[in-house]
């Protein structure tokens, strides 16, 4: 009867998960994790564990997430799941990704995609290959993260993983966006976001209309990209990813700072920078720093500007960001007089300013 009970717990836990409602899920997950420790249900508890992780992980509480996927180890090690294993290790990976750790992020997905290839895992090669991308976007390797990302779709495709498709697709929209290249970006999110609401994945289709709303900003449709924002925010506030809502507040702030409100554009950064705070997200901290510093320099206070900019571009530094030590550098460089856009170069971004304020990518 306990058994039936915890199955049954265990299934709705799941259904609400795959549905967005991580609050109302990891209720269910407790419950069933208190019962099946219990029993001494391992499977259960390895289950339990993992699913915790990723509810932790997508609301952007990353080291509660790394903390139960830790502890998804003895479990696993007692029922010899390898596989399980694996799967907890990736999914401290994409927490120490989403803290902005891409160096242990990498060092953790090589070690796991080598694990998968061995045992032939199409899905979770996949679904490696789409997490290492996700990383090299985050370190600032647009091109060889753009390669990874079309490799990872190009295996969901031949899997007819639809999730796996549509979070491919966005990751493409976004790094072809910090390329330089907005129209290839608009047509990826695009696509994204009529698969994700064909398939009604609430999370997809709020990731997707963030990032059209960000294709839009940087083609100077303001009011799209706020039409687009709007619907993005009001998903992620009712699911609860403090992650992804506090990257579309920076998004508005910066719209908001393009049409000249300033005092909008300072509010909006404000709340991105205490859900960045919250998270742990030194790359958000870094973006919401950079706004704060332009609207400074827009309004005349080019001392403390220069303040808030040499210190996001230490700490770009600190934690090997490059694409967003060349904003710095870029801004930093306008504000002495004298625009250097080199970096981007470098980077083989197509990105160009003239005169602030800035359209960040």
């Amino acid at each position: 009867m306990k058994s039936l009970e915890t199955d049954k717990l265990l299934k709705r836990a799941n259904e609400l998960k795959n549905n967005s409602r991580f609050i109302d899920s990891l209720r269910l997950f407790e419950k069933t994790l208190k019962l099946s420790k219990a029993r001494k249900d391992f499977d259960k508890v390895l289950e339990c564990r993992l699913s915790m992780g990723d509810v932790f992980r997508m609301t952007g509480d990353f080291e509660k997430a790394i903390r139960s996927y830790s502890d998804a180890f003895e479990p696993g090690r007692k029922l010899n799941d390898m596989v399980s294993l694996a799967d907890a290790k990736t999914g401290i990976g994409l927490s120490f990704r989403g803290m902005g750790d891409w160096k242990n992020a990498l060092k953790i997905f090589s070690g796991t995609l080598r694990f998968y290839e061995k045992f032939k895992d199409k899905p979770a090669i996949a679904f490696s290959l789409w997490a290492i991308a996700g990383t090299l976007r985050i370190k600032g390797d647009i091109p060889e993260a753009i390669s990874a990302f079309k490799k990872s779709l190009d295996m969901f495709r031949a899997l007819k993983d639809n999730y796996g498709i549509g979070y491919c697709l966005c990751g493409l929209g976004g790094t072809h966006r910090i390329a330089g290249l907005f129209n290839d970006s608009l047509k990826y999110y695009t696509s994204a976001n009529r698969l994700f609401t064909k398939i009604g994945d609430k999370f997809g289709q709020a990731y997707s209309y963030c990032g059209t709303g960000n294709a839009s900003r940087m083609s100077g449709k303001y009011k799209a990209a706020m039409s687009n924002f709007k619907k993005a925010s009001s998903i992620y506030k009712k699911i609860g990813d403090r992650v992804s809502y506090s990257y579309t507040l920076w998004s508005m702030g910066t719209t908001e700072k393009m049409l000249g409100d300033f005092d909008s554009a300072g509010d909006y950064f404000k709340s991105a920078r205490k859900f960045f705070m919250a998270t742990g997200d030194q790359r958000g901290l870094i973006y919401c720093k950079l706004g704060a510093g332009e609207i400074l320099f827009l309004r005349g206070r080019k001392t403390a500007a220069l303040k808030l900019i040499n210190g996001s571009f230490h700490s770009a530094v600190l934690y090997g960001f490059k694409v967003e030590k060349c904003h710095a550098e870029t801004l930093r460089s306008y504000m002495l007089g004298q625009i250097n856009l080199s970096c981007y170069n470098k980077l083989g971004l197509k990105i160009k300013f003239n005169k602030a304020p800035f359209n960040f990518p």
